[in-house]
């Protein structure tokens, strides 16, 4: 797929290549048709964001999506305040839960930036998360997939600013997956049908 311009669907619309993946269509399609790229705000949905980021390092995103459910139950929706209280045999019920994906590192990254999040103020996490956002006319629209950048120095900037608050699993890739996926970034080729798409 690298190097690859929009495509277009069964449904004659122009997509991101990876919106359109074979075998996985439907799962991709409805995430690049209905979330990705779109303005995501709340520290709750924020922080849950993070922690599907985070699963995903190593992964196919994928395996993410067709967890995400499973995530939710496991982690009380992503409620920061819930999740910072969990406790050892919250970590003990996760390692066991097979919804997750069972890695004790992320796990106990996830209840870790729950506790993070909550030294917070309310509306804070949001705050600096947006603040991150680079001006959006600052780089060109991307035309092909080589174009997308896995790095930006605002995603290096966003990972230094969540791990000096105690966040883990957010390196600067993290980071820039992160504001693809919520907006703060518009990576929908030139040509996709949501490019520009609030």
């Amino acid at each position: 797929m690298s190097g690859q311009g929009p495509v277009t669907g069964p449904d004659g619309l122009p997509r991101c290549p990876w919106g359109l993946e074979s075998v996985t269509m439907a799962d991709y399609r409805v995430y690049h048709d209905t979330e990705w790229g779109r303005p995501v705000h709340g520290d709750d949905a924020l922080y849950e964001r993070i922690c599907l980021e985070a699963f995903q390092s190593g992964l196919s995103w994928l395996t993410i999506l067709r967890r995400r459910e499973g995530f939710r139950a496991a982690f009380a929706d992503f409620r920061i305040a819930k999740v910072a209280a969990f406790t050892e045999a919250d970590e003990q019920r996760l390692l066991a839960d097979p919804g997750i994906i069972r890695n004790r590192a992320k796990i106990v990254a996830t209840i870790a930036n729950a506790r993070a999040a909550a030294e917070l103020d309310p509306g804070e996490l949001d705050e600096l998360i947006w603040s991150h956002a680079p001006d959006p006319d600052g780089r060109p629209v991307p035309r092909t997939t080589a174009d997308v950048p896995a790095i930006t120095d605002e995603s290096t900037a966003l990972s230094r600013a969540l791990k000096k608050r105690g966040f883990r699993f957010v390196g600067p890739t993290t980071a820039y997956a992160l504001m693809q996926a919520c907006g703060l970034v518009d990576d929908h080729l030139a040509g996709c049908h949501l490019r520009g798409a609030d």
